[in-house]
């Protein structure tokens, strides 16, 4: 089992920025890949970023290219979301999730196995 915990979350305004941090324990967190997805109030999940095993590769929604950034420290089981440039919609609860034992960068929701509780985060206009 991994459990994912997410913070950083908040309220900003409007071209502000934020770093949600995803905390993981329990199996080897070098053998997950990790993204974040987002829910916005009534609309379903979407994805917005990924990362492999070793960092070194990432994907990103077309929606967050350019704003912003996925990374990982392996050495502290934590992977990141930098936002930066936020906007009104992009507010949303944010939620970090893993894939055990495939080296990709997966961007659908069934390819997950373990998925955080959430993070609000709130950007104001």
């Amino acid at each position: 089992q991994v459990q994912l915990v997410e913070s950083g979350g908040g309220l900003v305004q409007a071209g502000g920025s934020l770093r949600l941090s995803c905390a993981a324990s329990g199996r080897t967190f070098t053998k997950y890949a990790m993204g974040w997805f987002r829910q916005a109030p009534g609309k379903e999940r979407e994805f917005v970023a990924a990362i492999s095993w070793s960092g070194r590769s990432t994907y990103y929604a077309d929606s967050v290219k350019g704003r912003f950034t996925i990374s990982r420290d392996n050495a502290k089981n934590t992977v990141y979301l930098q936002m930066n440039t936020l906007k009104p919609e992009d507010t949303a609860v944010y939620y970090c999730a893993a894939d055990f034992g495939r080296d990709g960068l997966p961007s659908y929701e069934y390819e997950y196995d373990y998925w955080g509780q959430g993070t609000q985060v709130t950007v104001s206009s």
